[in-house]
């Protein structure tokens, strides 16, 4: 893993914030009012960071970055319990 990545996850709280005034209490990247799940679902339908810098040019990449470090982090603390079928 390089050092930026590592970095990122470390700081992704820089560029995300949750705050139930805003969007519900959904996350947010700062200074915006753009869910996360926004980003998650154009970067899941095949946009580039580039296409994501172009449809929204008031973000930038370490933002973005940011979005995935966020859901990375929920992911690994998140327990999943498998029900059976």
């Amino acid at each position: 893993m390089q050092q930026e990545e590592i970095a990122m996850r470390e700081n992704w709280n820089r560029y995300i914030t949750i705050n139930p005034r805003i969007c519900n209490g959904k996350p947010v990247l700062k200074g915006t009012r753009i869910p996360l799940t926004v980003i998650l679902d154009q970067l899941a339908a095949g946009c580039s960071f580039d296409d994501l810098l172009r449809k929204y040019p008031e973000l930038s990449r370490e933002q973005i970055q940011a979005v995935l470090a966020y859901c990375h982090e929920v992911i690994e603390r998140t327990e999943i319990e498998m029900i059976p079928a």
